[in-house]
């Protein structure tokens, strides 16, 4: 199996045309291959996120994180970033949207494409994921413990964003959900009421839930690492894009 693979920063067209700083990487192999758009989580376009990244064009797909902080400081450290997109209370819907759609059109004009574009993301991606599924054309969609799907932050929280489960109709791909039993943000309730809803309206999902794991348990540089329940979601997140996204 020829395993080289290519990572670099480049430029997408973004929301309203803006230029957005991402960073990808692919296999280099002439293809037909799928596409994942990566979407940071709170603390930013940081080097854990590229990490994954690479590790998706390990496993054969051309990935992409578009960096959803660039427009509040250009240039300046993730952290710096982030604290500043947090200042203004997080990215707004219809921009990421934006973005998100500029960086799955990127990976779907690579020659190697087979059309097919998935999108994953973790904590306030996890929401944005599930966002993007319902307003985008997706092939596949994975969220990992996206809080504030189906209930809004209290007020004073970090992130101030409205639900999303009202789009929940309009949900047009299968979506993989993980989550950890022992998290708030969302609590088990929340991912109860998401799971009813879209049983209720006869959507392709299938979601998971591990015992003994809180926010973040797919995070290996913070306590919160859980490898039992991070390596069988793994498993699962390549079980579910090879199913959707293959050639």
């Amino acid at each position: 199996m020829y395993d080289a693979m290519m990572s670099e920063t480049v430029k997408i067209n973004g929301h309203q045309g803006d230029e957005v700083e991402a960073y990808l990487a692919r296999p280099l192999t002439p293809g037909p291959v799928g596409g994942v758009v990566v979407i940071h989580h709170m603390p930013g376009y940081d080097e854990s996120t590229k990490e994954m990244v690479r590790r998706f064009a390990a496993n054969g797909y051309a990935a992409i994180c578009p960096n959803l902080y660039w427009r509040e400081a250009p240039g300046a450290s993730p952290d710096d970033a982030a604290a500043a997109a947090r200042a203004a209370g997080g990215v707004p819907d219809e921009r990421l949207l934006g973005d998100v759609a500029g960086a799955a059109s990127y990976l779907r004009a690579l020659s190697s494409s087979n059309g097919k574009v998935g999108v994953i993301g973790h904590c306030s991606g996890g929401r944005q994921s599930f966002l993007a599924a319902c307003e985008l054309d997706l092939n596949a969609a994975v969220d990992c413990y996206g809080a504030f799907v189906a209930s809004a932050p209290a007020e004073g929280f970090p992130l101030q964003v409205e639900p999303v489960i009202s789009r929940a109709e309009k949900l047009d791909c299968p979506v993989l959900g993980l989550f950890g039993d022992e998290d708030q943000y969302p609590a088990p309730a929340e991912v109860a009421t998401l799971d009813a809803e879209l049983k209720r309206l006869g959507k392709q999902f299938e979601f998971h839930s591990y015992e003994g794991a809180g926010h973040a348990f797919f995070a290996v540089d913070r306590p919160s690492y859980r490898p039992a329940a991070a390596v069988e979601g793994w498993q699962r997140i390549f079980e579910f894009y090879g199913k959707h996204l293959a050639a």
